[in-house]
């Protein structure tokens, strides 16, 4: 009867495992350093005043959800082809939304 229990027990600690580690946060860090390090320059010479940020906050963004910035990051990713992993991706969509759109 013990077996039966034990097996029970491991399986439930799998599914816990991979519902955290699904759930896990974004890092924001690693976001902010992306950004930093492959998109501010880009955007920066698109806004035409220096400033990268700028693209984030202008009045006419085309962003308007957070897939919105999902999507924009990807087609940066694959068209700049920025080498960045899907996790990346991520946390510099977190990281975008946590600093300036504020998405729920």
């Amino acid at each position: 009867m013990k077996l039966p229990l034990l097996r029970l027990f491991f399986l439930l600690m799998a599914f816990l495992g991979l519902h955290l580690s699904a759930s896990a946060s974004a890092d924001l860090e690693n976001g902010r350093r992306i950004d930093q390090q492959k998109c501010y320059s880009c955007h920066a010479k698109k806004t035409g005043f220096g400033n990268g940020d700028m693209i984030y906050t202008r009045s006419d963004s085309k962003v308007k959800s957070l897939q919105n910035i999902k999507s924009m990051v990807a087609v940066c990713n694959t068209e700049l082809r920025l080498d960045l992993f899907p996790e990346d991706e991520a946390d510099v969509t977190a990281y975008l939304n946590k600093q300036f759109y504020k998405f729920k």
